[in-house]
């Protein structure tokens, strides 16, 4: 099993973390193949970063359809997620999704700790229709670029913000983005609640649907597009919304 883990920006040390993390959860046999963006945002953290990033990671994702069995979107905001489902010919799961999906099977309510501001993400969990079991969002006072010069900082400012939610009635805690990923180990012996990370989620929930072999839909909003010209798309984007 081949499963691509796709940043939407192009910050390839992003891409390696969120590898890292994935070959960790992934079961015995299954190969991770990292992937960046040929063209992009370097971190999305605006709505229009995020639209821009959309273009991006669907280039990426049709340069490996049909050779890969399953993707895990490796950004925060599961940017395209709608759109690479209905593209794409194997299943594809966003990380936060997946994340707050598998802290619904643990308990009631669930709170998110992530970098930065937490608004795009309550509006991401209203959009997965989970807003009644999300306790509380806490947006720590960190940047992904940061945390990269300074791993242990960001776990402190991480453990301060998964403390404020367990206060909060969190039964269960989602470690929000994909500069967080990788991040739990550190982390779980100070948490009394489960810590869940998007790319461990992501990648085992993948792992699950390629072994279920759902059929691919052919009509409603999922279905492929078929018989559609482009202009100035790769030549493997252009070809998917042609049908070929």
């Amino acid at each position: 099993m081949r499963i691509l883990v796709a940043n939407a920006n192009t910050t390839e040390a992003i891409t390696l973390r969120c590898a890292e993390a994935a070959r960790g959860a992934a079961s015995a046999g299954v190969e991770i193949v990292p992937g960046t963006p040929r063209f992009g945002p370097a971190v999305i953290s605006s709505g229009l970063e995020n639209a821009i990033a959309a273009h991006g990671v669907l280039d990426l994702l049709a340069a490996h359809a049909g050779r890969v069995d399953a993707v895990v979107l490796a950004v925060s905001l599961d940017t395209a997620l709608d759109a690479a489902r209905q593209m794409m010919p194997c299943p594809v799961v966003g990380m936060t999704e997946a994340a707050c999906l598998a802290a619904c099977m643990l308990g009631p309510r669930f709170g998110l700790v992530t970098f930065g501001g937490t608004e795009s993400y309550r509006q991401l969990i209203r959009h997965y229709g989970l807003g009644e079991r999300c306790s509380g969002l806490v947006g720590v006072d960190f940047t992904p670029q940061r945390a990269l010069v300074d791993p242990e900082g960001a776990v402190r400012a991480v453990a301060e913000g998964v403390a404020g939610l367990v206060a909060g009635g969190a039964d269960s805690i989602v470690l929000g983005g994909a500069a967080l990923a990788g991040m739990e180990p550190a982390l779980r012996e100070a948490a009394p609640v489960p810590l869940l990370d998007g790319m461990a989620c992501g990648v085992r929930m993948a792992e699950a649907l390629v072994a279920l072999r759902p059929a691919r839909a052919q009509g409603g909003p999922m279905a492929p597009v078929r018989g559609r010209d482009s202009v100035g798309l790769s030549d493997a984007l252009a070809g998917l919304l042609r049908g070929g």
